[in-house]
């Protein structure tokens, strides 16, 4: 089982022309909301991967944390783990998309803030199980649940989204480190790395120095990962339409989690998220167009095979 501590949102998206300038106002006809948070959407793509999935967050008393909850259950997600706040809303995202794909995006934590490491019992996080975080839950409850998840043998993910503070302790708890480019030379500056410019190399600091295996999303261009001294260099799945990146990001990371703890070969765990990353593009809000399996393993063929480096 995947168990996912992460944050639970709502999102509200409105489509612009163009993102506003300070001062300025956009105005657009009408507006979405979707479930949404790091956690929640990662905690999807993963359950459409074809895993079983618990989620442990935090909602509202409120119509949007009744919303998320049944998204979830929809997908067979156990949301016990789930406690509902009595004194904050859920957590709330505007998401600004402008005509190009590209999106802007602001985020409220809500009752996210008062997510808790107890709400993790030890028993979940033995070996036969993974712990997938993010960056978007009090990070000292991130860092309990890590450290007791590493203890106990579980396989742990972190997705350093956005790039917090990352303790060189929490590092030595990871299996798995994924960031983004920036991402990646945030906390690069942090550890005192030299920030290369080629992506793969930066992977191999990463990896090197905090003794982990370390993926990086390159957007249209796919990912990196290193692991030890070896390299892999994984394309994106090319799509003749691009509607919302929002959820890439998240699809990649629930799609990766899922297919490590299926035990896939680190290669073939990125082929297939990087195959679940570009078709998420395809549609409009992050959760709503995540693929399901049978879609993943349907377009699989139309993507090369990883290409090993040395290092």
């Amino acid at each position: 089982m995947i168990v996912v501590f992460g944050s639970i949102n709502i999102d509200l998206i409105m489509q612009v022309k163009h993102f506003p300038t300070p001062g300025e106002t956009v105005m657009t006809p009408s507006y979405e909301w979707l479930s949404g948070g790091k956690g929640m959407n990662q905690a999807i793509a993963a359950a459409r991967a074809g895993v079983k999935v618990a989620m442990v967050g935090r909602v509202g008393d409120d119509g949007f944390g009744t919303r998320a909850l049944n998204a979830m259950r929809r997908e067979s997600i156990l949301t016990s783990g789930v406690i509902q706040s009595e004194s904050l809303p859920t957590g709330c995202a505007t998401i600004l998309i402008d005509e190009t794909g590209e999106n802007e995006i602001v985020v409220s934590l809500g009752a996210n803030a008062e997510v808790d490491a107890t709400q993790v019992p030890d028993e979940i996080l033995g070996p036969s199980n993974l712990l997938l975080l993010q960056m978007e839950l009090p990070a000292e409850a991130n860092w309990d649940v890590l450290k007791r998840a590493a203890a106990r043998g579980a396989t742990t993910i972190l997705n350093l989204a956005p790039a917090n503070e990352l303790p060189r302790e929490a590092l030595s708890h990871l299996d798995y480190l994924i960031v983004n480019r920036i991402e990646a030379e945030q906390i690069a500056t942090k550890l005192g790395l030299k920030i290369e410019t080629d992506a793969l190399k930066l992977a191999y600091a990463l990896s090197k120095n905090c003794d982990l295996t370390c993926i990086i999303t390159l957007s249209g261009r796919g990912a990196v990962a290193v692991s030890g001294s070896t390299g892999w260099v994984v394309p994106a799945l090319k799509v003749d339409t691009v509607v919302d990146t929002t959820g890439a990001g998240d699809t990649f990371c629930g799609v990766f989690a899922a297919a490590i703890h299926q035990k896939l070969s680190l290669p073939d765990a990125l082929r297939r998220a990087s195959v679940a990353g570009s078709l998420s593009i395809k549609g409009k809000g992050a959760q709503t167009a995540m693929p399901y399996i049978d879609d993943i393993v349907t377009y699989l063929p139309q993507l090369p095979e990883p290409e090993m480096v040395k290092l």
